[in-house]
């Protein structure tokens, strides 16, 4: 169940899912709730791409004005959760080894809650085209994420930082475990890039996983 605080009487889903709790240093095995975004897909290097900063800008406004209508209309007020991405490539050593960033394919997210239906996104994208339309505006579109089972773990530092964690999260974690890696990598953004030095960015890094393919088909497991 979701928890509200006691003194605003309103939903942070960051602290009330335990999906969106890790640690430093820990890899942690959970099973993941199917949720709801708002989504905008895209390809290449975030940092220099027009697509990723349009992607950000269509997104923002329509989540915040999905959270005003809730709170006005349905009497739910929610914290707008933090920002997410899925991340691959076609070889997927241009993420987490060689860092190609041009390479990149991601779609980024933000999770609305349950309560919120396709007709309030389609009336939050009604008034933000009204007021300044986003130029992917169009390409935003409210779409369900089953991930299940997943490890994730709290990554402290720089994006450029995160391929040693992956490293031991994917090579050495996954298989020790009995393993495959199954979805796309996900990361949670915790800290603000625009307001936070790199040093301490705090980044949720998960990968949804799955038996190995021996393990499963070993009757005797």
């Amino acid at each position: 169940m979701i928890r509200t605080t006691d003194k605003t009487d309103k939903t942070d889903i960051k602290k009330s899912l335990d999906a969106y709790q890790a640690k430093r240093g820990v890899f942690r095995l959970l099973d993941v709730p199917d949720m709801q975004y708002l989504m905008v897909d895209g390809h290449g290097d975030p940092n220099t791409s027009p697509a990723y900063a349009d992607a950000l800008a269509a997104l923002y406004p329509v989540a915040y004005a999905v959270k005003f209508a809730s709170k006005k209309d349905l009497g739910r007020d929610y914290v707008v959760p933090p920002l997410e991405g899925l991340w691959w490539a076609e070889d997927m050593d241009a993420f987490t080894t060689t860092r190609d960033k041009s390479q990149w394919d991601w779609t980024l997210m933000i999770m609305t809650p349950d309560w919120i239906d396709q007709s309030m996104v389609d009336a939050a994208v009604a008034r933000t085209a009204a007021k300044a339309r986003p130029v992917r505006l169009d390409e935003l579109r409210l779409a369900p994420l089953s991930e299940g089972r997943c490890v994730q773990t709290l990554h402290v530092g720089s994006f450029d930082d995160e391929a040693e964690v992956l490293a031991r999260m994917h090579d050495e974690f996954v298989p020790d475990h009995g393993l495959r890696m199954t979805g796309k990598h996900h990361e949670i953004y915790l800290s603000d890039a625009r307001r936070v030095a790199p040093a301490k960015l705090r980044t949720i890094l998960r990968q949804p996983v799955s038996l190995a393919r021996s393990v499963a088909d070993d009757p005797a497991t």
